[in-house]
């Protein structure tokens, strides 16, 4: 499948949508904080952007699935290429999940926090999403498979909808040559969605405006200020996960972490802006195939990541189950935390990339242990939309690793082409390596 090109644009830097995006983020900024009425206002510039991309991912998703699986004609490789990433993804948010855990036990940002900060938030549409209770295994696996088709592309259900795309895939490619003017079909559809993606994208420096402007407008610059060493806590203990846990990682599968983040940098600023790693899936399925990820392996692993693979939402998501305990002084025992960390386990994998949705995951979790006030929800209102960005970002580059860990077991990495693809990004021949 052939996708618009995504290198870095030629010619003055003003012209780069990156330095757009840039600039409408420190506009939205200082809006929203000099006007807040006015930057809470626009709030439905950066909503209506985030819909727009909502709008294609559900066939991004399928068409990609789909095409890459029939390709591969081998059941069992989509099987041993699934297998392995969950068994990845598993390994490596366990070490986040626990990342976040020690460092709160380090460094005790909640302790003699002023709880009385909890009544000027309005936690009850997260209650309410929670009141039937904690989700059980079962019950999240039930929710995964759709009650109609129709209805999980409707929903924009992540998990549903990679569910469909599988069983789809596995019909398809069991078809032979009976599926070949199918395949090609839903090849040309894909080539059309991702040209309606590329429209979209030029209006991701008007949706960061947006969304900057409102979240500044909303809380203010001062509702940071109680939380900052939390913010400082937890936005060290992000940046320590890439360097020394994915770095590790990349040394050991011979690529530089380094280059890699250097590669997504636009993806990444649009995250900052939007506070959403979604806006950026369908640009990072196509620029994974370019960096030589056999498409297959992209298809599959870089979708199932935003659902079972969110390091930096499980970094926050530990920390602030950890600050609720030490803000309400709830003296908590090693048994205690233990048993945080498994349902933590579980919990972290419905924190999906929307905005929002990894606090109602903290919601879920907070009522689950049964020993934590579910108001305490409330002390963390001011600066989760702050950290959703960072927590983005992170899951971002977190996922962009996976997919080429899980290329390079499986020999579908090609480093020609990795290579050749960052040379011309970057614009530098002297590149040797990946």
């Amino acid at each position: 499948m052939s996708h618009a090109a995504t290198a870095q644009p030629e010619g003055k830097f003003y012209r780069n949508p990156t330095f757009h995006v840039l600039v409408a983020i420190v506009l939205g900024g200082f809006v929203g904080h000099w006007w807040p009425e006015t930057g809470v206002a626009l709030k439905p510039l950066g909503d209506g952007f985030i819909r727009m991309i909502k709008m294609i991912i559900g066939p991004i998703i399928f068409l990609t699935i789909v095409t890459g699986m029939a390709h591969v004609g081998d059941i069992k490789k989509v099987g041993k290429i699934g297998g392995k990433a969950l068994i990845y993804f598993e390994i490596i948010t366990t070490l986040a999940l626990m990342l976040g855990m020690v460092a709160m036990n380090v460094f005790e940002p909640g302790a003699g926090f002023d709880t009385s900060a909890g009544s000027k938030g309005d936690i009850s549409k997260f209650v309410a999403a929670n009141q039937s209770g904690p989700q059980t295994t079962a019950d999240f696996l039930m929710n995964i498979i759709p009650e109609n088709i129709i209805g999980a592309f409707a929903k924009g259900d992540m998990l549903q909808i990679l569910f469909i795309s599988i069983l789809c895939g596995l019909a398809l490619s069991s078809l032979g040559e009976k599926g070949a003017s199918i395949i090609a079909s839903f090849e040309k559809y894909a080539s059309l969605i991702f040209k309606v993606m590329a429209i979209i994208m030029k209006f991701a420096a008007l949706g960061a405006f947006g969304a900057m402007a409102f979240t500044v407008g909303k809380f203010g610059i001062e509702a940071v200020i109680p939380l900052v060493k939390l913010l400082l806590v937890a936005i060290g203990s992000m940046i320590f996960f890439v360097i020394f846990i994915l770095g590790a990682v990349a040394r050991y599968y011979r690529f530089s972490i380094w280059r890699f983040i250097k590669y997504i940098k636009d993806e990444l600023i649009i995250v900052l802006g939007t506070g959403s790693s979604e806006v950026v899936l369908p640009r990072m399925l196509e620029k994974m195939e370019r960096l030589g990820c056999a498409k297959q392996v992209v298809g599959l692993v870089l979708p199932t990541g935003y659902s079972f693979n969110l390091d930096g939402s499980s970094i926050y998501l530990a920390m602030c189950v950890l600050f609720i305990g030490q803000a309400y002084n709830v003296d908590m025992t090693i048994a205690q935390q233990l048993s945080i960390l498994g349902i933590m386990l579980l919990t972290s994998k419905g924190a999906a990339g929307v905005v929002g949705s990894a606090f109602i995951v903290l919601a879920a979790t907070v009522s689950a242990t049964g020993f934590l006030p579910i108001e305490g929800l409330a002390l963390l209102l001011g600066i989760d939309r702050f950290m959703s960005s960072v927590r983005a970002m992170i899951n971002l580059i977190g996922n962009g690793v996976a997919t080429i860990v899980i290329a390079k077991t499986e020999k579908d990495f090609d480093e020609t082409q990795a290579l050749a693809e960052y040379r011309d990004y970057f614009k530098d021949e002297s590149i040797k390596r990946v």
